[in-house]
């Protein structure tokens, strides 16, 4: 008798966890490409670089890490000094939206690395 309970229990235990896997969205594969990994201290040198410089601001639009950016964007040199503090970006552009710094990889237009400007 108890083996049959116990065959039981393992067969209930078994029909419920298959029918929450069955439930369970199948999680996308996604490729995001990588992030920079820039330290604290390179992001707040690229922060307080740009900030200062004159330069023409793109709407204010929601991007994320490997979003396409659109065409009409003006996509701006990173500044030597910068590219001093950071090489891994020296060959990356960058653009101003809203209130963040916006670096592009231009071999594809995609949004490499997002930095906050913090408040004006």
């Amino acid at each position: 008798m108890r083996k049959v309970i116990t065959v039981a229990i393992v067969l209930m235990i078994s029909c419920i966890i298959l029918n929450i896997r069955a439930e369970t969205p199948a999680q996308e594969l996604t490729t995001a490409p990588p992030k920079l990994n820039l330290t604290l201290e390179q992001r707040y040198i690229i922060k307080e670089i740009i900030k200062d410089m004159k330069i023409e601001r793109a709407p204010a639009k929601v991007l994320t890490v490997g979003d396409q950016i659109p065409h009409n964007i003006r996509l701006q040199p990173i500044p030597s000094d910068v590219a001093q503090k950071a090489p891994q970006i020296k060959t990356h552009k960058f653009f101003v939206a809203g209130k963040q710094i916006i670096i592009v990889d231009p071999r594809d237009n995609k949004v490499s690395e997002i930095i906050g400007l913090g408040s004006d």
